[in-house]
């Protein structure tokens, strides 16, 4: 029988309370350059896509790519915010400190927007070096490349890893990537997590530890 033997965690939405604040002001600069989008939108086309993905979208939502310099602007402006606003998810600090598996990061957001977000609320001292982006990998998510590199790095056996995200994009790759998904219902509905191939899904992250001990017995018993 074998443990858990790595939690691979996304970091905006499921570590760091980022999701409405980066969207809101990417929504803003969307109305910005003609595109009329709601934030309700935003989370429904948007979240948990790379920005290369993004920028794919906006030019098909809107008949043309976005200005040469949206993407810097839109950096920019929402490290800005971030650096103000950013707050851990709640009850993400205690749940980290009950693990007793080793963990990273797995993220379809920028290495420097992982590192600002998980400095400015305090949870980078708990993955230090053990961070990934999908600017790491041939293909973002929902393909699993991020979560199997991670992995591999860290000489994990992706059938025993656990993946821990708030989107049906990356749950998806967890999936491809033929590791557990624990949905994280903060942002997205339960139901659509559920829909996207979660084993369990979770809406406080004070339910994390106990969900793991459940994963873990669950690995241990299909050896």
């Amino acid at each position: 029988m074998r443990p858990v033997e790595l939690a691979i965690f996304d970091c905006d939405g499921v570590l760091v309370d980022s999701e409405v604040i980066a969207n809101r002001v990417f929504c803003e600069m969307l109305n910005e350059i003609g595109l009329r989008v709601s934030l309700s939108d935003m989370f429904e086309r948007f979240v948990g896509l790379s920005i290369p993905q993004c920028v794919e979208l906006i030019t098909e939502l809107n008949g043309r790519p976005p200005p040469p310099t949206f993407v810097t602007e839109l950096q920019k402006r929402t490290a800005t915010v971030l650096s103000r606003q950013i707050k851990p998810i709640a009850g993400v600090t205690d749940a980290l400190e009950t693990l007793d598996i080793p963990c990273c990061v797995a993220s379809s957001g920028t290495h420097e927007k992982i590192n600002l977000t998980l400095g400015a609320t305090g949870l980078l001292q708990y993955f230090e070096d053990r961070i990934f982006s999908v600017a790491d990998v041939e293909n973002p998510k929902p393909a699993p490349d991020v979560f199997l590199f991670a992995a591999r790095t860290l000489g994990a056996d992706p059938l025993a890893c656990v993946v821990i995200e708030d989107t049906p994009v990356g749950i998806r790759a967890a999936v491809a990537a033929g590791m557990r998904a624990i949905g994280f219902a903060a942002s997205t509905p339960a139901k659509r997590l559920w829909e996207a191939g979660a084993s369990e899904v979770i809406s406080e992250m004070r339910q994390l530890p106990k969900i793991l001990q459940t994963a873990a017995t669950a690995l241990e018993v299909k050896q």
